[in-house]
């Protein structure tokens, strides 16, 4: 086997410029096929890392729709309470959030996202400065502390909407301890976390004692935690990661799929149709070689496995240089969509996992084999006296 490939390399050193475009082609197509398989779980595989980083394995609503989406858990308060008394579950903690309007520095920045926890689980990691500890304690992300030139020890004040409230919002002062990454959020958005009795106060009192949905983390068995829950509480609905992730998935998610598969197709057929006009076209033109090696003693297996090894080849070294370029490509292309409005910064469309590189080494093995098929056929098929015959009359 080695003389085959030794001879299959000869035939291709030998057309340089041929063989250097059916390498960078399916490089470049390769590259494009590993992007969409990427693609193709990237959003499923990314949420579900930035659902299970957060510490909770279930959330819990006061309706279907998904957690921030339906309506406010009332009398929030007692369903924390009742939920962690459930044997099944470790801890639970309330999350509210409100736009506000945050002032610092003699800067204001409207529509921020501002945040409330109640619970010994913060959903979020501390960059610089230490965690809230008080009512009057906020923390920050890196847009907000740079937007209102806020550190540690800057006072902020919050002006929150809480809910659509008629009446002028209060005015209340924070101090900044810390600066957070907060999961979910926006890019070039500002957003900020208090206490939840912190969040209340600024609100004034209005719309106390409710959440957006309670943050279960449960005591080792999910299953169980989901069973507990809907068995102790009726009224409210619980979600585990996973059951997030498939709604999304049912949802906008899946179009970023349906987008991928048509793209693999169309990368495929690209490949296939490319490695077989170049091989068909190097073996067109080697006919009386062929022939020759035939007259010689080549045995039509022999000449047939050489056609074979030039696929090989091409597409071997054309795959191998498409994974570099589909890397730099795809961390291009996340760049890109993640620019889109809302979309959360910790959000990658393209992620990496172990499987996409068998399937992509499998898909481009079968364009190899297909297609050299038509090319061995011709070299199979040829009349060896016919073709010598018109090489020297030619």
């Amino acid at each position: 086997m080695s003389s085959v490939l030794s001879f299959a390399w000869r035939s291709l050193v030998r057309q340089p410029a041929r063989s250097t475009l059916g390498i960078l082609g399916v490089a470049a197509v390769g590259a494009l096929l590993f992007d969409m398989l990427l693609l193709s779980e990237g959003l499923v595989l990314s949420m579900r890392d930035m659902l299970d980083r957060m510490g909770f394995d279930v959330r819990v609503t006061a309706s279907e729709p998904l957690p921030g989406q339906g309506a406010d858990i009332e009398h929030a308060p007692g369903a924390k309470r009742a939920l962690e008394a459930l044997p099944a579950v470790r801890s639970v903690t309330s999350v509210r959030s409100e736009a506000a309007v945050m002032r610092g520095n003699g800067i204001s920045v409207p529509d921020a996202m501002f945040i409330s926890v109640d619970g010994p689980t913060h959903p979020w990691t501390v960059t610089d400065g230490r965690d809230i500890a008080a009512d009057d304690e906020m923390v920050v992300n890196r847009f907000t502390a740079d937007t209102l030139k806020l550190s540690p020890g800057s006072v902020v004040n919050i002006s929150a909407s809480c809910g659509g409230r008629a009446e002028a919002p209060p005015r209340t002062d924070f101090r900044v301890v810390g600066v957070v990454t907060i999961p979910f959020e926006a890019p070039q958005r500002a957003a900020g976390a208090t206490t939840i009795p912190g969040l209340e106060a600024a609100c004034g009192g209005t719309r106390a004692g409710i959440a957006d949905f309670l943050a279960v983390a449960s005591a080792g068995d999910t299953a169980a935690a989901l069973a507990a829950i809907a068995a102790a509480r009726p009224d409210l609905t619980p979600f585990t990661n996973e059951q997030i992730v498939g709604r999304l998935q049912q949802g906008g998610f899946a179009y970023f799929r349906q987008i991928s598969t048509v793209l693999i197709t169309v990368t495929v057929s690209f490949a296939l149709l490319l490695i077989t006009v170049l091989l068909t076209v190097s073996v067109n033109q080697r006919l009386g070689e062929v022939a020759a090696l035939r007259a010689l003693g080549f045995s039509r297996r022999r000449v047939v496995l050489d056609v074979f090894c030039e696929s090989a080849l091409i597409v071997g070294m054309g795959g191998l240089l498409s994974l570099p370029l589909g890397w730099v490509l795809a961390a291009a292309l996340d760049d890109i969509l993640k620019r889109m409005p809302g979309i959360p910064e910790q959000l990658h469309f393209f992620v990496f996992r172990p499987d996409a590189l068998v399937v992509h080494a499998a898909l481009l093995c079968a364009t190899a084999v297909l297609a050299a098929v038509y090319p061995m056929q011709l070299v199979a098929r040829l009349p060896i006296a016919t073709t010598l015959r018109n090489e020297v009359i030619g």
